[in-house]
């Protein structure tokens, strides 16, 4: 295979055919369309297209009760997209996923390099690099989720207090950064990666830890859902469970494009993804633990003993911690670690499933400026609000996982990103 080189790094000379239409961008392609289809679906659900009520019919008869009534249905009735009482769903869900796993394997590789793990060295392009194909992934869920005319409003009649606003310049200055750090991971400029890594790695932290932070401040805005505001520490909450699900998603990622490249070092790879796995998921058993002693009473008790209880218990307890910790105990099993890291990824997706809806589950408002009371929108006032997934938006999921894919492939195709490094 031809190589070009430039600025010191060094470019595979692919066919269009090779780059676009190999077996990991024919799956990409398969998940993107149903992505897509997706979409449309809920484009019809949110504009009103074959023939559903829309605010324009309501405008041409205003007194009409019952394009009214009609109205209030496809706004805050059962079919509903997303539903008035519970803004917050699986685009949400699939957004923090993605976006904090992503961060969490660039976070541990950057504190692996730091540690001076050499196994870790050698593979750190590959992680960074499908950490930040799942940020794309998380980035394409929320920009369905907002859609292109919000964004634009947003940008027309700019709040600069508001979330997105806040995040916008975190995104603008992360995603260059680690772009800039996996330049440095694969350039042949080793004289300038001495001199300057060690800063890199410091910053690369500082902003990690920022983006927590921020994102816990997010959350933190939504007053009325105590589940999120009484969380204590929330951005260590969200620290401490990406990491988990960061090792998960390495551990099956090192098995798929490490497990032949390494030979016997392959083994070491794990050992240090098994401790790592075997720490994180303690400090987090611990954290939930301590956890449901300070949050809202009413939230505790509608994920510990109401709707969603199967769904934590069974879902994350046991798939995120209990499996995967009694599977990686042993050490000399690799496999029993890669099959604790399927429970993982599973699990920890759960967790994020159970955070979000759980947040929504207690319907509470300050409408009238006087305090938040249990509220109810146009219908009687429930006791727990809970909306499973609407089917577009599962189709929107699948479709972000075909963003990652395509995303990590054309890199690696173009820049051999899982080639083992020494540096």
């Amino acid at each position: 295979m031809g190589k070009i080189q430039i600025l010191g790094v060094e470019i595979n000379r692919v066919s269009i055919k090779e780059l676009l239409f190999n077996k990991m961008m024919i799956l990409s392609y398969i998940l993107l369309a149903i992505g897509v289809y997706g979409i449309y679906e809920i484009i019809k659900l949110r504009y009103g297209f074959a023939g559903a009520i829309t605010s324009h019919d309501l405008a041409l008869q205003a007194n009409n009760p019952n394009l009214m009534e009609h109205m209030r249905e496809a706004i805050y009735g059962e079919g509903a997209e997303i539903h008035r009482e519970a803004p917050w769903t699986l685009f949400i869900v699939n957004y923090m996923y993605m976006i904090y796993t992503g961060s969490g394997i660039i976070f541990l590789v950057a504190l692996d390099e730091l540690l001076g793990l050499e196994i870790m060295k050698k593979t750190a392009a590959g992680f960074m690099t499908f950490g930040l194909s799942m940020v794309f992934g998380g980035l394409f869920t929320i920009m369905v989720d907002l859609n292109p005319l919000n964004m634009l409003w947003m940008v027309r009649t700019p709040n600069l207090g508001a979330g997105m606003w806040q995040m916008l310049p975190l995104y603008m200055i992360y995603i260059p950064f680690v772009l800039f750090e996996i330049y440095l991971l694969i350039t042949k400029k080793h004289a300038l990666v001495k001199k300057i890594s060690f800063v890199i790695l410091i910053l690369s932290v500082i902003i990690d830890i920022a983006e927590y932070y921020i994102q816990a401040g997010l959350f933190n805005l939504n007053t009325a859902r105590h589940l999120w505001t009484t969380y204590p520490v929330l951005a260590l909450y969200f620290i401490i469970s990406s990491f988990v699900a960061a090792v998960g998603v390495m551990a099956l990622y090192s098995y798929f494009a490490y497990s032949k490249k390494l030979g016997k070092e392959y083994h070491s790879l794990i050992e240090v993804l098994r401790k790592t796995a075997l720490i994180t998921i303690t400090i987090l058993a611990v954290y939930e633990a301590s956890a449901y002693l300070f949050i809202d009473k009413n939230w505790a008790f509608i994920i510990l003993f109401g709707p969603l209880k199967y769904l934590f218990f069974g879902g994350y307890i046991f798939l995120a911690m209990t499996i995967p910790y009694l599977l990686m105990l042993r050490e000399s099993k690799n496999i029993l670690t890669i099959i604790g890291s399927v429970f993982i990824i599973v699990g920890t997706y759960v967790g994020r499933y159970v955070f979000v809806y759980g947040g929504n589950a207690y319907p509470m408002s300050n409408e009238f400026g006087t305090g938040f009371t249990k509220w109810g929108m146009y219908q009687q006032i429930k006791d727990v609000i809970y909306y499973p997934p609407e089917v577009p938006e599962v189709l929107v999921v699948i479709g972000s996982i075909g963003v990652v894919f395509a995303v990590y492939t054309i890199l690696n195709k173009l820049f051999s990103i899982t080639m083992i490094r020494e540096h």
